[in-house]
């Protein structure tokens, strides 16, 4: 019988965490969350067969311990999720704080960095292992979030970075950048009347958003053996956002064309 194969995710208690999570314990891995203290239900890890630790992915130490812990406890890990990170709120830089800018820095990009080096370093000792960071399509492209869409753009270079690093380790590193997400804490921003959802699908060529589920299928798939030739890539699983976000110059994205078969023989 095959071991199964020991797969950590960072911010697995929620949004495209969890989704990762759900996944990957589906196809029957030997899954880890990790997250912030009291993130979690017990219940649902029993359930999942999930194990769950907390960890602060912006404590080094912390990260170290946790990952002896890991391959003490349950073996080495083969696969990680870097999905730990926050949002920031939209502000001009006169009025974003260094506070608030260094602490979506040190989530999003050094808590990421810091995972990789740990875990993937280990990877590349024992010469097998695939990681996935969660980037964002605001890497990518201007966007008015001063903080958190360079954090992005720095996790899309490092996952190159990496990649190059350990290729002949034996360790492959990729990462997706989503789209515009509805996970709960997009669809709570909706409900506030913070964000407005028409105009978060309006520039995408498929005129919607994505769910949390279409990220983790693209994420199980970077770390399978179909993917075993890919390598320090950035996949955008955006409904179409970056292909069509320039087309609003032209007057937008195309409507449907598709027309009614009905009577049709």
């Amino acid at each position: 019988m095959t071991q199964a194969l020991i797969s950590v995710v960072t911010g697995g208690s929620s949004g495209i965490g969890a989704a990762c999570v759900r996944h990957l314990a589906r196809r029957g891995d030997q899954v880890i969350l990790l997250d912030l203290p009291g993130t979690w239900s017990e219940s649902a890890m029993r359930e999942m067969s999930v194990h769950a630790y907390p960890c602060d992915v912006t404590d080094e130490q912390f990260v170290r311990d946790v990952a002896a812990m890991i391959e003490s406890k349950h073996g080495s890990v083969t696969n990680l999720i870097n999905s730990a990170g926050i949002l920031q709120h939209r502000l001009p830089p006169d009025e974003l704080t260094m506070a608030e800018w260094d602490r979506v820095v040190a989530v999003d990009q050094r808590g990421t960095y810091l995972c990789c080096a740990v875990f993937g370093s280990r990877m590349a000792e024992l010469g097998q292992g695939a990681i996935v960071n969660i980037a964002s399509i605001t890497g990518s492209r201007a966007v008015p979030l001063h903080a958190y869409a360079p954090a992005k753009a720095a996790v899309i270079s490092m996952t190159q970075c990496l990649a190059a690093e350990w290729g002949r380790s034996g360790v492959r590193v990729n990462c997706i950048s989503p789209g515009f997400t509805l996970t709960e804490a997009l669809q709570a921003a909706i409900d506030r009347g913070d964000r407005n959802p028409d105009d978060l699908i309006s520039q995408s060529a498929l005129g919607r958003m994505v769910t949390p589920d279409e990220i983790a299928d693209s994420a199980g798939f970077l770390l399978s053996k179909a993917a075993s030739a890919i390598t320090g890539i950035s996949l955008p699983v955006d409904a179409g956002w970056l292909a069509g976000s320039t087309w609003q110059t032209y007057g937008g994205v195309p409507g449907s064309r598709m027309t009614s078969l009905a009577g049709v023989r």
